[in-house]
Order: C-alpha cells, then structure tokens, then sequence
C-alpha cells in the first residue's frame, strides 16, 4: 500500500491507562498514523489530549458520535479507515456499532463487549458489513506463543492432554477503589465492568490463551470465584476446572490478589510426547520438556529462522538475545491487522501469518466464558455446559 493507514481512536487521552500503549503499539511499524480522536468525555481533557498529539483542530472531537459521523462525511482520501476503541467495558458497544455501521473498520480492547448479547451482536454487524474487527489479547502477540501454537498444531506434543494457566496479580490486594485509584474503580464496579471482575480483566486472557495455543475450545467447566477483600463488588479471585472438546482437561487459575504479582501469565501445555512451558515476565523463552530427552530451551529472535516456526519468525524484530517484549507483542496485533487491511483496501489476499489475529470469534468466547464461569460458581452443579 502506498501511503498509512489512517486511524482515528475512542477513549484514550492523557488521563488514560491503556491509550498511549495502544498508539506506540499501532505506530511501531510505520503503518498507521493517528488522524483523530474522541479522546475522554471530558471536553477540556479531550481537547488538551488532541493538542499534545498534535492533531489537526477539526480533527478533535469532543464525543465518538461527532467523531464518527464528521470523518464518515469526508473524502475516502481523508477520513480514518479504522477506529481504535479504547474506553472501559460498558462504553465498547455502542461506538463499535456506530463505526461499523458508517464503514469504518474496529480495533477493540478486550473483553470485546458488556455482555455476550452485544458480542453477538457485533458478530452479526461484521458479517453484515464485511468489515475486519481486531480484538487486542495482547499475549497472542508474542512469538514465543506463535511458536508454540505452531508447534501444537503441527503435532509435535502428540494429542494434547492437560493444560495449565494462570495469571496472578497482587494489585488490588487492598480496597484501592475507595482510595482513589480510578482504574480499580471502574474495574471493580458492575455497572461498568460487566458481571466478573478479575476472571473477567484477566481471566479472559488466560482461557484465550489456553485455547488459542492448545488449538481446542473450553466445552465445560466447573468454577469457584471468590470476592477476597472485603467491601469489593466483584471477584478478584477465582479457579477454573476445564474440559476441552479434544478430551483435554485442564486448570485456569485468575487471581489480583496475589501480593507481590505483577502480571505474571504463565501457561504450561503437555501431550502425549512431551510439554511446552511459556511465562509473560520470560516471553523470549519457550521451555519444551520431552518425555525420553532432555529439556530444550527455544528462544525468540529474528536471526532464529531456520529453527522457529514462520509465525514465529514473522513476528520477531530482533536479534536473539535483544528483549522483546509487551509493547512489541501489541504491536504484532496492529501489524497484522494493519498488513490485512491493507491487502484488503489493495484489493489482494494477506498471508495466512497477517491473518492471525484476535477477531470478533475470540471476543464472543471470551464473553461466553465470563458467562459461564459466573453461572458455574453460582450454581450446586459440578460442571456447566460452556454455552455460547
């Protein structure tokens, strides 16, 4: 394609949490460049938010309404040919709506929607538009995780038999949403959140990795969610016992209240042959245990190409031995949206590497697993059908 794409983004300015990870990721490799924004209901945020990314005037809006249907009425050699959404759960619906019904493409943050009756919803409009929609599981962007997906999928392990996955974090271990925090706040709150807290904030990750690596879906699982500090609204604790439609079983542990955690993802997969162990804090190593050799360690990097998968490889930047990281991961999602929706407006077909990336079908699991995680904790029952 001969020029950028053009991207216009909802949600996000300077207040923001998730914003600027978002506008590095898209601008990492010199495909995207940021044209306009509905920055932050708040008018002089949004506003100041504009000026300090140095959009044209006209181009700052002060709600995504206005955005989307001033940038709908411009030339096609103007307007934005995609609308990044980075506004807390309960406002993603609405705004990814209104874009995909004025012709503009979507890049959401997860979970994709407030509820799986919108996701569905979303499901139906992109088919009805025929336009792309990206969901940002940031993890799926590592190519440590693409290499052991490849190497699932390929049959190196055998038929898969058990998966592990957690993800334990310590940062709302204290009742931070009474003392100001803003993201505990609206994260720890139903009416903005949706029906799960940590299961749905990173629970979801765990159970997209767990099948996007495994290369199975979640067919039923029994749960126990807990609330762990007193006074919070939502869960911030739980664990997942899960079946899987290849005869898999496995466990999904999600936790913010592990004191002292950060963001430590860790997913370990084992087979008839052998077992794969990757970590989010290690994310250039992918451990891989035989049954009858010993231990190999495979690690990232671009020099690595005649031992890595080409998923892989294609979503290396460095050197071996040069970190890369989350902010390289993220931006492996916008590329390959970004390179798909250029071989689409080009009019050509993307390679099966640039095709790889969340889509409306991981958000509308991800919502049916809030779903039925809260169902199965509520309920006497030992196992809940995974109903989408």
């Amino acid at each position: 394609m001969q020029r950028k794409l053009r991207m216009g983004m909802i949600g996000g300015g300077k207040d923001a949490f998730i914003g600027a990870i978002h506008r590095l990721a898209a601008n990492m490799d010199g495909m995207i460049e940021l044209v306009c924004g509905a920055l932050s209901i708040n008018p002089a945020i949004a506003q100041e938010s504009g000026e300090l990314l140095f959009l044209p005037k006209e181009r700052i809006y002060m709600t995504y309404d206005e955005m989307i249907t001033k940038e709908a009425a411009l030339p096609a050699s103007m307007r934005m040919d995609f609308v990044t959404i980075v506004t807390p759960n309960f406002a993603h619906f609405a705004p990814a709506m209104m874009a995909l019904d004025h012709g503009f493409n979507v890049v959401i943050e997860k979970p994709i929607a407030f509820s799986l009756a919108e996701a569905l919803q979303l499901k139906a409009k992109v088919a009805e538009t025929g336009l792309l929609l990206c969901l940002t599981h940031t993890y799926s962007g590592y190519p440590m995780v693409k290499q052991a997906k490849a190497m699932v999928a390929d049959g190196v392990l055998g038929k898969i038999r058990k998966v592990w996955v957690e993800y334990p974090q310590g940062w709302l271990s204290k009742l931070s949403e009474r003392e100001g925090n803003a993201q505990a706040a609206w994260r720890t709150d139903p009416k903005k959140s949706g029906k799960s807290g940590s299961m749905g904030d990173i629970g979801t990750h765990a159970a997209h990795l767990a099948e996007y690596i495994s290369g199975a879906k979640i067919a039923k699982l029994c749960a126990d969610l807990n609330t762990v500090v007193e006074g919070r609204m939502l869960d911030d604790d739980g664990s997942v016992l899960l079946h899987f439609d290849n005869g898999a079983t496995g466990v999904l542990m999600a936790s913010q209240v592990a004191a002292g955690e950060e963001n430590a993802l860790k997913i370990r997969i084992y087979g008839e042959k052998g077992g794969l162990e990757w970590a989010q804090m290690e994310p250039n190593t992918l451990i891989v245990k035989w049954l009858d050799q010993p231990t190999q360690i495979l690690r990232a990097g671009s020099n690595y190409s005649d031992r890595l998968s080409g998923f892989a490889t294609a979503n290396c930047r460095t050197p071996g031995g040069h970190p890369e990281g989350y902010l390289e991961a993220f931006a492996n999602i916008y590329k390959n949206f970004a390179t798909t929706l250029s071989a689409k407006l080009e009019g050509t077909i993307p390679s099966k590497e640039a095709l790889d990336f969340p889509s409306v079908e991981d958000g509308i699991r991800g919502m049916a697993f809030i779903d039925n995680v809260v169902a199965s904790s509520n309920s006497e029952l030992k196992w809940t059908v995974h109903k989408i």
